[in-house]
């Protein structure tokens, strides 16, 4: 298994594009905001091919981190991210 170098983060509080390029996503920190559904990151835009998919609860306060095995997931054009509502996400890439 081989480390990811050159890592590095990027937030955001909102649905859109969170980094524009190839790279491979390593882990993630959510906080909910007090709204439950689902956070999707997508390759490709808005409509772009979804390759994480993570329910989340409505529990306000209570952030939670994720670390992905290996060299994480590849994502080969950029990393779009749909967020509920008062959600906000800081991805780790490399």
């Amino acid at each position: 298994m081989s480390t990811l170098t050159n890592v590095f983060s990027a937030h955001r509080d909102s649905t859109g594009l969170i980094y524009s390029g190839a790279t491979n996503l390593a882990g993630y920190q959510l906080l909910t905001g007090g709204t439950a559904g689902e956070i999707v990151f997508r390759d490709g835009g808005a409509s772009g091919t979804v390759l994480l998919r993570v329910n989340i609860s409505a529990t306000p306060t209570n952030p939670f981190s994720t670390l992905i095995p290996g060299n994480g997931i590849r994502f080969t054009t950029n990393i779009h991210v749909t967020l509920p509502p008062s959600a906000s996400v800081t991805i780790f890439c490399g």
